[in-house]
C-alpha cells in the first residue's frame, strides 16, 4: 500500500496540532474541573441579533451573498468603525466580511508575504499568526522579539534593531491589542511611535483589534489612526457581542490591498452564510454599547482574579483589557509551564494555558482566562493557593 503521508505539503505533518486546544480536551474529561482555558466569553448573544439572524432565515436569506459580504453588514460595521474609533473606510471597496479573524489573518498572511519575507510578531501572542505562515510553508519567514522585560508591549527600538538586521526583507508587522495572553493595550503615544519606525516602508501592519471593544482602564488607541495606508485592521463580533459561533470577521484596508486579500477570500470561503452576515449587522448597527455590562462584569471578575492571585504568590501583568491574565509561575513550583498546567489539573481539577503555547517570552507563565463565572473564579482561587501550599 502506498504511503500517502509522504506525498502532503511538506512541513504540514510534522506541524504540531494546536497545544491549547489538545490540553483542553485533557481538562474536559477530569470530573469537575474549572477550567480558566477557553478565550470566549461566557454570555449569551443579545435577543435582538438572534432575532435579526432568526428573520433572515424567515425571510429566506439562504443564497450566495456578495463574495466581500452583503452591502448591509459592510456599511454597519464601517459606521461603527468611523464612529467608535474615528476609523474611516469605504464599505463599497474597503472593507472585507470573513469567516471570524482566523480567516482574516490567513487571508492576509497568504495575500501580502512571498518567499524570503519576514514577518516581525511581539511575543508572548496568540499563536495563530505563526501557524499560518507555517502551514502556508512558501518560504516567508518569522522573527519573534521578546517582550516579556518591557511589560509585554513592543518597543519602537527592539522593532528597530529588527529591520536594521533584516533590512528590506521585513514585509509584515503584527500587532494585537488588547493582547491575547497578557490583556495588556498600548497607548495612542506608543502606537504613534512604532509606527514611525515603519513609516513609509513597504511594511504592512497587520493590526487585529479584536478586542476593542473590551478596554477598561483607557479608550481604546489604534495604529490606524498613526498608520492608515499602511495597516491591514481587523476586527469582528466574537468577543464583544458573544457571537464566536457566529464566525463573522472584518478585514478593512486600502482598496487595492483588500482587492488581494479578498482573492483569497474568494477562492477559500467564497462567502459567509448570510443569515449570520444579517445578525452582525444587527450588532454593528444597533448594538453600539452592548458589550458594557459584559465589560464591567470582566472588569470585576478580573480584579478579583488578579488580587486573589497576587496574594497566592503569582507575579501578574495586571490587564487592560481582553480577559487573560498572564501569570509567572511562583518559584519552588515546577517551573516548566507545560509540566506545571499537567500538574495543576490532575492535582487541583484547575485547567489553566501553558505560557509557552505563547510563543518566545511565555516560558514559565500560565494564562488565565476569566471568561468564567465569578463562582469559578474564586473556587478555583481556593484550590490554587491549597495547590501551592501543598506543592512548594
Amino acid at each position: 500500500m502506498v504511503d500517502l503521508i509522504k506525498y502532503t505539503r511538506k512541513g504540514l505533518a510534522d506541524a504540531p496540532s494546536n497545544p491549547i486546544l489538545k490540553f483542553s480536551d485533557y481538562a474536559s474529561k477530569i470530573p469537575d474541573v474549572v477550567k480558566f482555558t477557553l478565550g470566549e466569553p461566557d454570555f449569551n448573544t443579545p435577543d435582538h441579533i438572534k432575532n435579526a439572524a432568526k428573520k433572515g432565515i424567515d425571510e429566506n436569506h439562504s443564497h450566495y451573498a456578495p463574495s466581500n459580504g452583503t452591502m448591509g453588514l459592510r456599511k454597519a460595521a464601517a459606521d461603527f468603525l468611523a464612529q467608535k474609533y474615528g476609523q474611516k473606510y469605504d464599505p463599497e471597496t474597503e472593507v472585507l466580511v470573513t469567516n471570524g479573524v482566523t480567516e482574516s489573518i490567513f487571508d492576509t498572511v497568504c495575500a501580502c508575504l512571498n518567499p524570503g519575507d519576514i514577518m516581525v510578531v511581539p511575543t508572548p501572542i496568540f499563536p495563530l499568526y505563526m501557524s499560518d505562515v507555517n502551514i502556508l510553508n512558501d518560504g516567508a519567514k518569522i522573527v519573534t522579539i521578546d517582550t516579556s522585560k518591557d511589560g509585554f508591549k513592543l518597543t519602537p527600538a527592539k522593532l528597530q534593531a529588527v529591520l536594521d538586521e533584516y533590512g528590506d526583507k521585513v514585509r509584515m508587522l503584527v500587532m494585537n491589542y488588547p493582547t491575547n495572553p497578557t490583556g495588556v493595550m498600548y497607548s495612542q503615544e506608543e502606537l504613534d511611535a512604532i509606527a514611525d519606525v515603519i513609516r513609509d516602508k513597504p511594511i504592512f501592519a497587520l493590526c487585529d483589534e479584536i478586542y476593542s471593544e473590551l478596554n477598561y482602564d483607557q479608550p481604546h488607541a489604534s495604529m490606524e489612526k498613526s498608520l492608515h495606508d499602511q495597516v491591514v485592521l481587523m476586527n469582528g463580533v466574537s468577543k464583544a457581542w458573544a457571537m464566536t459561533g457566529y464566525r463573522i470577521g472584518i478585514v478593512c484596508a486600502p482598496q487595492a490591498i483588500l482587492e488581494q486579500i479578498a482573492k483569497v477570500h474568494q477562492t477559500i470561503v467564497t462567502t459567509e452564510p448570510t443569515p449570520m452576515q444579517d445578525a452582525a449587522e444587527e450588532a454593528f448597527k444597533n448594538g453600539m454599547n452592548d458589550s458594557e455590562p459584559m465589560k464591567r462584569e470582566f472588569q470585576k471578575r478580573r480584579d478579583v482574579l488578579y488580587q486573589g492571585l497576587t496574594d497566592i504568590g503569582f507575579e501578574c501583568a495586571k490587564p487592560q483589557g481582553a480577559f487573560y491574565i498572564f501569570a509567572k509561575i511562583p518559584a519552588g513550583l515546577e517551573q516548566d509551564d507545560s509540566k506545571f498546567i499537567y500538574d495543576l489539573v490532575d492535582k487541583a481539577h484547575v485547567a489553566v494555558t501553558a505560557g509557552s503555547s505563547f510563543a518566545l517570552g511565555g516560558q514559565g507563565y500560565i494564562r488565565f482566562s476569566y471568561a468564567v463565572s465569578m463562582d469559578q473564579i474564586n473556587e478555583g482561587l481556593r484550590r490554587i493557593k491549597k495547590y501551592v501550599e501543598e506543592n512548594k
